[in-house]
């Protein structure tokens, strides 16, 4: 069953491009018609594409591994930092840091400063600063929470890269390329699909759009994970049960021993020869 059907996607306006004279040209597979100058996007192409993608997020999910959401557009974040939110996932949506991929170790620092001034700041440390001392490290730890707060709990490289507007994060999109990272993006009728391993073609402008895809894909990531909590849990139950079968036998082998040292036949004395 899909995920998703042409209607939600129509009323969401999922189907809008960009203008005629804005297009690229690798994206007419996509393009169903054009209308009052305005490319119109194939939404069937669309519903398989969502569920092509959730299938493979909700996959990666169930490994136990992150998924990076990134959209940085005024009317999207939001949306987007709800959502990622919603499932456990890093998102960024102020500034991408340049290198935050080909520089991760330089990014981790930077996420542990803010931890550390946390730290101070709560035994007391700074207790003797002035306020203008103050003041800069509390301006210092709210830039650091606002452009990497969302990310402070991923301590390795993402598994995968999920990009509103792959036109807007080309430099994300170009960081995953080069480290081999699969990029799930929502591409517009204006960018560039080569470089993204799978394709949604849908708006990326309007905040409902946006939403109603990532309504599906964080759905399936969802799935993903509580599917992985079962297994683990299965396999905790598989394991005491082994454990416990393995004690029962451990206790019963005294007693079975016991028992056929019992029941051995006792060999009676050969009575003395008569002279």
């Amino acid at each position: 069953m899909s995920r998703t059907n042409f209607d939600q996607l129509l009323q969401a306006g999922c189907h809008f491009g960009h203008l005629k004279r804005k297009w690229n040209p690798a994206m007419a597979p996509y393009i169903y018609t054009e209308r009052n100058g305005i490319h119109i996007i194939d939404l069937h192409k669309t519903v398989a594409k969502i569920d092509e993608a959730a299938e493979a997020l909700k996959q990666i999910a169930k490994s136990g591994k992150k998924i990076l959401f990134v959209g940085t557009k005024k009317q999207t974040k939001e949306v987007i930092a709800e959502k990622a939110a919603s499932v456990n996932m890093p998102y960024v949506i102020e500034r991408w840091p340049g290198g935050m991929l080909t520089n991760f170790p330089t990014i981790r620092k930077a996420v542990k400063k803010m931890s550390n001034i946390d730290k101070l700041m709560n035994d007391g440390t700074f207790g003797n600063l002035s306020k203008r001392e103050l003041l800069q490290i509390t301006r210092q730890r709210a830039k650091l929470e606002k452009n990497l707060g969302s990310i402070a709990d991923l301590t390795r490289l993402p598994s995968a890269l999920f990009v509103v507007d792959v036109l807007k994060e080309q430099i994300a999109v170009k960081e995953a390329n080069r480290l081999g990272i699969p990029v799930f993006g929502i591409v517009d009728t204006n960018s560039e699909p080569k470089n993204i391993d799978f394709v949604i073609p849908a708006n990326d402008d309007a905040k409902d759009s946006v939403e109603a895809i990532l309504n599906a894909c964080c759905a399936a990531i969802a799935e993903g994970v509580e599917e992985r909590k079962v297994e683990k849990a299965d396999e905790k139950a598989a394991e005491a049960q082994d454990e416990a079968e393995a004690e029962e036998k451990a206790e019963r082998r005294p007693a079975r021993k016991a028992r056929k040292e019992e029941e051995a036949p006792v060999e009676e004395e050969e009575a003395p020869a008569a002279e």
